[in-house]
């Protein structure tokens, strides 16, 4: 498993962005799904984004929620060994913990599959 650490969050006003990243450690990060999910109170845990294994043969791909599409970009840097969440247009409505996860093989916006989790960071985009 990997240790992930999340950093950028914070308070913003509606419409403004944040960045958030998501440390790993482990010298296989590029072989790791990476996912960010997130929970508001009294919300269950939501998929928000996640991108694919790099692979030889092909672009890390990349999955977003309906919600976030448009607005939220996920993208990693295998040298870094960090996954990022570039957040535009923010509502007060994406308010949450965002956690980041890895996933070593196949995963599922339910959650599963993603073995290793941050300890999240707080999201609050105040009206």
């Amino acid at each position: 498993q990997v240790q992930l650490v999340e950093s950028g969050g914070g308070l913003v006003q509606a419409g403004g962005s944040l960045r958030l990243s998501c440390a790993a450690s482990g010298r296989t990060f590029s072989s790791y799904a990476m996912g960010w999910f997130r929970q508001a109170p009294g919300k269950e845990r939501e998929f928000v984004a996640a991108i694919g294994r790099s692979t030889y043969y092909a672009g890390d791909s990349t999955y977003y929620a309906d919600s976030v599409k448009g607005r939220f970009t996920i993208s990693r840097d295998n040298a870094k060994s960090t996954v990022y969440l570039e957040m535009i247009s923010l509502k007060p409505e994406d308010t949450a913990v965002y956690y980041c996860a890895a996933a070593a093989s196949t995963w599922f916006r339910s959650g599963s599959g993603f073995r290793s989790w941050g300890q999240g960071t707080q999201v609050t985009v105040s009206s």
